[in-house]
């Protein structure tokens, strides 16, 4: 039995909506609570968003991954590791474009490698998505299990004995200091610290793992069975929330050092929202109002890609003093609305113009695979 279910891609397409909702506000100094990551310890909805990014793509991979079998360990190990290699580079090449700056004198003027940042979203993707599969086609079920809990158990231990859970002592900045160099991590925290670094790849291959689970268990499950397969996942998902809240109470749920705590959480509550996807979808056949993120599902990576590639050039192209970005949310959702209202407003609406591309590509047939 190989079975196909529309809240998996349902699922997908809500997390990219939202991911592009939370990545582009009018204003980042007029935002609702909910679109803001946590300042450092906690959670919100938009802490939400990265490790169900990561979680859907194992659910994709329970799809394809068995495809492969047939075609020998070598030929596996290729073709997972060329797939890494692209959306690596892609997501390096993404925040290096436009590739040039304008300097002091308004000249246009090279922008080197040397200072471009090297982890990110795409580049955790990559990386999670190449040693989940490695993990699962050579040690199947079992071996990913055991992987998962030495990893986050040995994180926690990581974090432990070589630092601290703060900001300035934690051991994944210390490493990414070591080993990437000041010029290529993010600065948004006022230091050289990067919330997708080389140590919290680690526990965020758990989440593609769990992803992998889920999918592999409903892609071998009989619709007459369905109903009890949602139940077996809605409870193995509020045990992972209550792990994740117990174990907060000394290794804290934080999305940027992406603890242990937090992959639980992740975990806990994507089998919690896939269960009631698939109940009101699959179950009560209640779709109606899919095809909207049916959309976005079909062409997750393109259309993420796409949507920052114009915030980028949005930011790049000067008009009105400033850049487009900024003169298009002045002109269009400021002086009628609150600031909080026309900030989220903007960010909705430029969700809807990459709906929109995903929307023309769907039409087209047009389905592009990283």
């Amino acid at each position: 039995m190989s079975q196909r279910y529309l809240a998996l891609d349902v699922l997908r397409g809500l997390t990219v909506a939202l991911m592009i909702v939370v990545n582009t506000p009018g204003d980042w100094g007029a935002v609702y609570a909910p679109f803001l990551h946590a300042e450092w310890h906690g959670f919100t909805l938009t802490d939400l968003v990265f490790p169900s990014f990561l979680f859907v793509v194992g659910n994709a991979m329970a799809f394809a991954l068995g495809k492969y079998e047939h075609l020998g360990h070598g030929a596996v190990l290729a073709k997972l590791c060329k797939r890494s290699a692209l959306i690596f580079l892609l997501g390096f090449l993404l925040y290096w474009f436009p590739f040039f700056k304008l300097d002091d004198a308004g000249q246009f003027a090279w922008s080197p490698w040397s200072l471009t940042r090297i982890p990110g979203v795409l580049q955790r993707i990559a990386l999670c998505y190449l040693a989940a599969a490695l993990i699962l086609h050579y040690g199947k079920t079992r071996g990913a299990l055991a992987f998962s809990a030495v990893a986050l158990l040995g994180y926690w231990a990581i974090l432990s004995l070589w630092g601290d859970y703060s900001l300035h002592g934690n051991a994944p900045a210390k490493l990414d200091l070591l080993l990437l160099g000041d010029s290529h991590l993010y600065h948004g925290e006022g230091i050289a610290f990067d919330p997708e670094g080389i140590l919290g790849t680690l526990p965020a291959i758990v989440n593609v793992i769990a992803g992998y689970l889920a999918g592999s268990l409903l892609r071998q499950t009989a619709p007459a069975q369905l109903r009890a397969r949602l139940v077996q996942l809605a409870v193995a998902g509020a045990l992972c929330v209550a792990v994740a809240l117990c174990w907060n109470e000394v290794f804290p749920i934080n999305k940027k050092l992406w603890t242990s705590s937090y992959v639980m959480l992740g975990i806990g509550l994507d089998l919690l929202l896939l269960a009631t996807l698939m109940f009101i979808i699959d179950v009560r056949h209640m779709t109606g109002w899919t095809y909207f993120f049916e959309v976005f599902g079909k062409n997750t990576l393109f259309i993420y890609l796409v949507s920052e590639v114009l915030v980028i050039i949005a930011f790049t192209v000067r008009t009105g003093g400033g850049n487009l970005y900024q003169w298009l949310y002045t002109q269009w959702f400021t002086g009628w609305a609150p600031a909080r209202v026309g900030s989220l407003l903007f960010a909705v609406s430029f969700m809807l113009l990459c709906w929109l591309i995903a929307y023309a590509m769907d039409k087209r047939k047009l389905y592009i695979k990283v």
